[in-house]
């Protein structure tokens, strides 16, 4: 309360007396740039041989307004810091000087992508409003992401070793069969950088049932998301389109329970699986995952485990609201690490856009 009061009875003030009147779009953006204070997390590269580098502070500053105020091209956003003034102020930019040039706002895009800046920016406001509270539900969940670029190319199966044929039927009396393990076997055990560094990250085409039961495809990237029952997002992670949502399961928990504290994991049916509830309830957590009867009888959850899964419809309102209100729609960058900071700067402003109004 102390820093709300502080914007509204003292920033605001002066900020009308500089520019004169603020729309509510930037009475929003003031109020997430003091939240998140991104700037504290730039570090300059500049080594003193040259022409000093613009202040990447203002421009970390203008990606996050950028992402508020619903600009999809960099073009756009260099045109409306130019005209105008008061956005231009609440950025940062000197009013007398002349603004970057589209090329410097790119290049330090793809700084800020490199270092992950966005993301660290988000874990830290996440472990500082909630590191400390006891979080009741988190809800996971993957969502399609968009991409203009050409899908990466499968590599193929070099002929040398051609693929074994599996036997069909029953085996037979005495006759003992290898079984392979699946891949969320091969996960357990491992840390997270193991399993981060496994994550499939290229573009490629990916298929995903929608809520009515209908098959979307689409050309490039999944985003999987931990939501609290807040609305919160906590963490996130960004893989390739055709990788299975269970997959990003272990790794997404195990970067929520180094950052908050929750009760409940609630997955749909594409996360039902033994492995996953046993590695749900080793992090001390109780897995509420829909049931996937495989063409078997499907159990249903009791009436309070029912009730607590209604909850699970905060990720759906935060993938829509990360999609419509704060850029995740409009991607217009290549590769991994480029896209995924593009989300996480719409990210950040709806995580201090939820806190706000969760402590206001």
């Amino acid at each position: 309360m102390q820093r709300w009061n502080i914007i509204q009875y003292e920033l605001m003030p002066e900020l009308r007396n500089e520019v004169g009147a603020l729309t509510p779009k930037l009475v929003k953006l003031v109020h997430i740039l003091e939240w998140v204070r991104i700037e504290e997390f730039v570090s300059s590269t500049w080594g003193g041989c040259g022409r000093p580098e613009h202040d990447r502070g203002m421009l970390a500053n203008a990606f996050v307004a950028k992402a508020v105020l619903g600009i999809s091209t960099t073009v756009g956003l260099t045109e409306r810091l130019a005209m105008d003034r008061a956005l231009k102020r609440i950025c940062g930019f000197s009013m007398w000087r002349k603004l970057p040039s589209e090329a410097t706002f790119s290049r330090a895009f793809a700084e800020f992508a490199e270092a992950g800046l966005a993301e660290r920016t988000h874990a830290a406001l996440v472990k500082e409003m909630l590191g400390e509270q006891l979080i009741g539900h988190i809800s996971r969940d993957g969502t399609a992401i968009e991409a203009r670029e050409k899908p990466a190319k499968r590599e193929k199966a070099p002929e040398s070793t051609p693929a074994v044929a599996k036997k069909r039927g029953r085996p037979c009396k005495g006759e003992v069969r290898e079984v392979k393990p699946g891949k969320l076997e091969l996960q357990r055990g491992k840390s997270l950088t193991e399993l981060l560094k496994e994550l499939p990250r290229e573009c490629d085409y990916g298929n995903k049932c929608n809520a009515q039961g209908y098959k979307n495809s689409w050309n490039g990237y999944k985003l999987h998301i931990d939501t609290t029952d807040c609305g919160v997002p906590v963490s996130a992670l960004l893989s390739s389109a055709s990788m299975h949502d269970s997959l990003a399961a272990m790794p997404l928990a195990m970067m929520t329970a180094e950052r908050v504290t929750n009760c409940y994991d609630l997955m749909d049916a594409a996360y039902c699986s033994n492995v996953l509830r046993e590695h749900s309830r080793s992090l001390g957590h109780v897995p509420l995952i829909d049931h996937n009867p495989r063409k078997g009888e499907k159990i249903e959850f009791t009436p309070s485990e029912a009730q607590r899964y209604k909850e699970r419809s905060q990720a759906e309102r935060m993938n829509a609201s990360l999609k419509d209100d704060y850029g995740g729609r409009f991607v217009r960058v290549k590769g991994n690490s480029k896209v995924m900071s593009h989300l996480m700067f719409g990210m950040l402003a709806l995580t201090a856009n939820q806190l706000m109004r969760l402590l206001t």
